[in-house]
């Protein structure tokens, strides 16, 4: 299980990706595609191009995790956030990742109202 402070920064890929990269093919990507710098601490979440498999990078200060999930039925084609204002990637709220993590809809999925915004 992945632990996702609520106010962490979590910017999404809309494009699959090759998993054939490891953590360095993989920064670089969010470094050249999503211009965000991968040591910020952010974590960087990727699909792969099957649609079954999704992939969370994060630099936690002494070095990278790569978490790899590949789920056993379906894919997260139907429920991966869209690609908007013709930008590569986006940001998701804590909560929204993990229900992506799981094979839900995050954009289908009810949270209750934020006292304040975190992230």
């Amino acid at each position: 299980m992945i632990q996702i402070p609520t106010n962490a920064t979590i910017i999404i890929m809309h494009d699959p990706i090759s998993f054939r990269n490891g953590i360095d093919g993989t920064a670089a990507v969010a470094r050249l595609i999503l211009e965000h710098e991968p040591m910020s601490g952010a974590f960087f979440v990727f699909r792969n191009m099957m649609g079954h498999s999704l992939r969370v990078l994060h630099y936690d200060g002494g070095g990278f995790w790569l978490s790899t999930r590949r789920l056993s039925k379906g894919t997260y084609n139907k429920v991966w956030p869209k690609t908007g204002e013709g930008k590569a990637g986006s940001s998701l709220l804590a909560s929204e990742l993990q229900v992506l993590i799981w094979g839900g809809d995050p954009a289908g999925s009810r949270f209750p109202d934020l006292w304040k915004r975190v992230a």
